[in-house]
């Protein structure tokens, strides 16, 4: 870490240091990594530029403290997984849930996806930030599904393939939007893929 750069201890500054990284990340997410500055950040945190750079070496620091913030919510919410006690009959409706809201999630915030996402092919460090939340989303995914009387056989696997069906059709939905596609229909078969990936995989 660089020497200049403080964690502040003080509720005060900690207040401030949050603010900078909502402020950071909202900025890059509606206007471009590129297309911004540590001075805007500033303005819109409603500190001076001295003081993000006390808490910050550059607005990639930003980048990387905001997506360890609000990733799980921006690009991850199909982890909010039930609750409930599972019933194998509805495992489709489980996996139709998981869906309408990571498309809900998408519409939401296109650009900021549009945005990092490219970023995770040119700059190393939010690419594995990316690689290293797609494991720790399989393994949640998999400990729910353990819980509720899969089997460990290639589960990870399963997961692993299932949620990038899911990344795949709502990326078509929401960035491709091929007129041609009847998506309703698109999401069933999506749905029936998933249950068939799984099939065998719960235990009688």
């Amino acid at each position: 870490m660089d020497s200049t750069i403080r964690e502040p201890k003080q509720k005060r500054a900690i207040e401030k240091k949050e603010k900078i990284i909502r402020a950071g990340f909202d900025l890059i997410c509606e206007n471009g990594y590129y297309n911004i500055n540590t001075a805007e950040i500033a303005k819109r945190a409603g500190v001076s530029t001295g003081i993000v750079y006390q808490y910050f070496k550059d607005k990639h620091a930003i980048l990387m403290e905001g997506l360890n913030r609000y990733g799980d919510t921006l690009f991850y919410p199909m982890i909010k997984v039930p609750e409930d006690p599972f019933d194998k009959k509805h495992f489709p409706r489980i996996i139709k849930s998981m869906i309408q809201e990571y498309i809900q999630n998408h519409k939401v915030s296109k650009t900021a996806h549009e945005e990092i996402m490219a970023m995770v092919h040119s700059d190393p460090e939010v690419a594995a930030y990316f690689y290293k939340r797609e494991w720790e989303t399989t393994a949640i995914v998999k400990e729910y599904l353990m819980k509720n009387q899969f089997s460990d056989l290639y589960l990870s696997e399963k997961i692993h393939i299932s949620l990038g069906l899911i990344d795949n059709l709502c990326h078509e939905i929401i960035y491709h939007k091929h007129d041609e596609m009847d998506y309703d229909r698109m999401i069933e078969i999506v749905i029936c893929a998933i249950e068939k990936i799984f099939q065998g995989s719960i235990k009688k």
